[in-house]
């Protein structure tokens, strides 16, 4: 019997029932905007997505949910993140300002089939505003994830579809947005499976001929029935996320907090932080890291490193030794006894993982793992300290909830340092 999960972590928890909810709220707008993104695939077009600071981070993982598709047998998808490539980023930004950095890759890189679909916290990003508006004056199909109350972008015309993580906590409207984004890709390819709904379908801004005879467009009563369906999926999988955070509470609350004491006596210790996985996972840890060490607000800035972060070194090891031992390579440089390696999988059995902990382990490092299914063989690992596996069938449910997971490990050891 696991111990009971004090109030603190509890409250944390609960704290993310109501914005995940609410998503269900949004499940017309959500149907409609797969419907639309669903359309400007068929027709040729790729996704490009955008977002600041740890929207920056899913923005690359939406790029790699839709080039890289996590369940077999889906086709790969053209989607670009304009938050990847940091000589162009910082080049626009040090040139024209940090306002102009997406909306002058869109006018160079978009063209009128694609999608643009900006992220940002709070509603209020200027620059992905920017974003959405160049991508409307080129004719491409404008979404938004935004949180709070919308902000400037869901009221602006120029975003067309806008689903909005109603709380004022980033960390949770984050956790909304990749719920938000997983059901985009999971529902978009519905209608992708059935050609004969999206082949003839008008864009939104069709001409007055095809609203006044929309059966040329669409087959009407086939099209209502998956909106319908698609509607009800996404009321489905919002349940299924909060039901899946309530099971890892249970499980793991107490353990999450023994866990936070013990990340936050290692940086007061002057312990460092090392984050790393692969794939969609990767993004997770460039999130994790980014989050100690810029938290924004009044949160203390802690150490941390994402071991994704530099492609130079990553691909370097991959080319001349091997992908195995990217992670514990780095460890090796750069790990000493008293830091924390934290480790995140889906599958929990990628080798370059298990070496990264075994390296971890030999230096004296705390380690935590954050795994997915039943563990695999990080479960059989005896070099995790602490290890938390999130127990679903879904790769997207389990993302989700490690991503709450890692939020909690944050909020609880910053509110231990230094104490």
């Amino acid at each position: 019997m696991p111990e009971e999960a004090g109030p603190r972590v509890r409250e944390l928890f609960a704290r993310r029932d109501a914005p995940v909810l609410d998503l269900a709220a949004q499940a017309g707008e959500v149907a409609l905007a797969c419907h639309a993104m669903a359309v400007r695939f068929h027709r040729g077009g790729k996704l490009v997505v955008f977002g600041n600071g740890g929207q920056s981070t899913d923005a690359q993982h939406v790029a790699v949910e839709f080039v890289h598709p996590a369940i077999v047998g889906k086709r790969a998808l053209p989607a670009v993140s304009l938050s990847a490539d940091m000589a162009t980023l910082t080049g626009v930004a040090g040139r024209a300002g940090l306002d102009e950095v997406f909306a002058h890759q869109i006018r160079i890189l978009g063209e009128p089939a694609d999608i643009a679909l900006g992220i940002s916290a709070d509603g209020e990003c200027g620059n992905v505003l920017r974003g959405l508006t160049a991508a409307d004056r080129l004719g491409m199909l404008t979404v938004a994830l935004t949180g709070g109350d919308g902000g400037r972008i869901a009221r602006a015309p120029q975003a067309h579809h806008v689903l909005t993580a109603r709380s004022a906590d980033p960390r949770v409207v984050k956790e909304v947005h990749v719920t938000t984004y997983h059901v985009l890709w999971e529902l978009v390819h519905v209608f992708l499976d059935q050609p004969e709904l999206i082949m003839n379908a008008r864009p939104h801004d069709a001409s007055e001929l095809a609203s006044l005879y929309p059966f040329l467009y669409t087959r009407a009563g086939d099209l209502d029935a998956v909106l319908a369906g698609v509607r009800q999926s996404t009321v489905d999988k919002t349940g299924e996320i909060a039901a899946l955070r309530a099971q890892v509470l249970e499980a793991d609350g107490a353990r999450i907090e023994e866990c936070a004491r013990r990340m936050a006596d290692a940086f007061s210790g002057g312990g460092r932080l090392f984050a790393f996985g692969n794939g969609g996972s990767s993004t997770d840890a460039q999130d994790l890291a980014g989050l100690f060490l810029e938290p924004g607000g009044d949160a203390r800035p802690l150490p941390a490193f994402g071991l994704t972060n530099d492609i130079a070194v990553v691909t370097a090891l991959s080319n001349d030794i091997g992908f195995d031992v990217v992670f514990a390579r780095q460890i090796g440089a750069f790990g000493r006894a008293g830091d924390i390696a934290v480790g995140l999988s889906t599958s929990g059995n990628s080798e370059n993982l298990l070496r990264g902990f075994d390296e971890a382990a030999r230096r004296g490092m705390l380690t935590i793992g954050i795994a997915g299914y039943d563990g695999g063989k990080m479960a059989e690992l005896g070099s995790i300290d602490y290890l938390f596996v999130v127990p679903s069938p879904s790769v997207h449910r389990i993302q989700e909830a490690q991503t709450t997971i890692y939020h909690a490990l944050w909020e609880l050891t910053v509110d231990g340092v230094g104490r």
